[in-house]
């Protein structure tokens, strides 16, 4: 405890990451007072509890934006529309020509993506923003809290200030990440996701404590599941298969001497694909709720089958998607042809392996090999909360032992911590995560 008051005196110490920590922490306050806005022609006193996003894909938009999905805010929306636009440029550079060649051009072709990203944002909101606006009843705001009713100065005016909120949520994450520490866009999600934490523990502890006698040791015995849970998800996000590599001796031009030799090695994760099986997973388990609202009966009982997030047919289907779509996002994002070829460019070779091809072929074998445990694991998190809802735990308390939240929480927590790391270390400080070997200054 005494080492950790020191550090965060240390990273106080610092003038450039204290100036940086609190422009963060004012924009992600600024992002939160904004989320508790709601759209004008919105009585906020006749708001109910929003009973139809606690699971698929209303309910991760919900979660990413602390619930001012469910409120009808000028950030209902929030950043999803600006991620949406990232998966689809991201994916669209694998086969798009253009883009590719944007990612050869260094900075310029940075700048040229991104300003591409932001104008897809805006047309993608321009999808979502009245797709909400038509579907607000189903996010739990009843007809009585329209005060202006569904005509068109409402449906105006609405999709206006949607469109205005995501796209300064959206600059709030670049500044953040410009400016500030850590990724933007993954901040303001975790502050979304963390600001339901509170309430949810609450309502789970006062429905313990209402239950009767053994209430604080139950309460007890979650948080040490959920701490086991955060730990587990930790390995998850930093576990990686280090693949050796060799780099060839080579001649100093303009002078006598050779450089030797040198060994290092190709980090590759147990789970490369990150969050992403488990939103494009959510995104198809939000079929079966259209087909609950079929008329046909057998269609409806599939539906419905498949509907309830916390049943067992919908888990089953749920973990098996995602184990399909950590392979399929693993494999296109992680390009072992071109690091093959970079690492030939460069000398570098692993040993006993031919540059090239072969290389390229041990890798992808690796990489398929690792992929499988980590997708198993990613999708026993995944289905998490559905098990210990099981055992008598509310269900908003319950989304908080896995699923996409949880391990957004602990990816984004571990990549700002890595950052004040590094300005620690820079500055010969002790850091965070580990004891550094350089001396502390006075």
């Amino acid at each position: 405890m005494k080492k950790f008051i020191q550090t965060i005196r240390d990273i106080w110490k610092i003038e450039e990451l204290r100036n940086k920590l609190i422009l963060t922490l004012g924009f992600m306050a600024v992002y939160r007072f904004m989320a508790q806005v709601s759209l004008p022609g919105i009585d906020t006193t006749q708001l109910t509890a929003a009973t139809n996003t606690q699971g698929g894909l209303l309910g991760i938009i919900n979660a990413f934006t602390g619930g001012a999905f469910s409120r009808a805010s000028i950030m209902a929306l929030g950043v999803m529309p600006y991620i949406s636009a990232s998966i689809v440029v991201q994916l669209m550079g694998i086969a798009v020509p253009y883009l590719q060649k944007l990612d050869k051009d260094g900075e310029s072709g940075r700048n040229k993506k991104t300003q591409i990203t932001r104008w897809l944002t805006i047309l993608i909101t321009l999808v979502q923003g009245p797709a909400y606006i038509a579907n607000m009843s189903r996010v739990g705001v009843p007809e009585s809290a329209f005060t202006m009713g569904h005509g068109g100065l409402f449906f105006v005016s609405a999709l206006i200030l949607l469109m205005t909120g995501s796209v300064f949520a959206m600059w709030l994450g670049e500044k953040i990440t410009d400016k500030g520490i850590g990724n933007g866009i993954s901040l303001l999600i975790m502050v979304g996701i963390i600001a339901r934490f509170p309430g949810s523990f609450m309502n789970e502890f006062t429905s313990k404590l209402s239950a009767g006698q053994g209430a604080l040791i139950m309460i007890l015995l979650e948080l040490v599941v959920w701490f086991m849970v955060i730990m587990a998800s930790v390995y998850l996000v930093t576990a990686v298969r280090r693949v050796t590599v060799q780099y060839a001796k080579r001649s100093v031009i303009g002078a006598i001497k050779t450089v030797g030799s040198a060994r290092d090695y190709i980090p590759l994760r147990l789970n490369s694909a990150g969050v992403m099986p488990i939103i494009f997973a959510q995104a198809l388990m939000f079929v079966p709720g259209l087909l609950a609202q079929s008329e046909n009966e057998t269609v409806k009982s599939i539906g419905i089958q498949f509907g309830n997030m916390f049943g067992l047919s919908y888990n089953i289907l749920f973990a098996l998607l995602i184990i399909i779509f950590s392979y399929f996002y693993t494999a296109i994002t992680i390009p072992t042809n071109k690091m093959a070829d970079d690492l030939k460019r460069g000398n570098g070779f692993i040993p006993g392996v031919k540059p090239g091809h072969a290389t390229a072929e041990l890798l992808d074998t690796i990489l398929s090999r690792i992929t499988f445990p980590g997708s198993i694991f990613l999708a026993l998190l995944a289905v998490l909360p559905a098990i210990v809802g099981q055992f008598g735990v509310q269900q908003n308390w319950a989304l908080f032992y896995g699923g996409t939240s949880l391990i957004i929480m602990v990816g984004v927590a571990i990549d700002t911590i890595q950052q004040i790391n590094a300005y620690l270390l820079n500055h010969h400080y002790d850091g965070l995560m580990k004891t550094s070997t350089g001396r502390r200054t006075k």
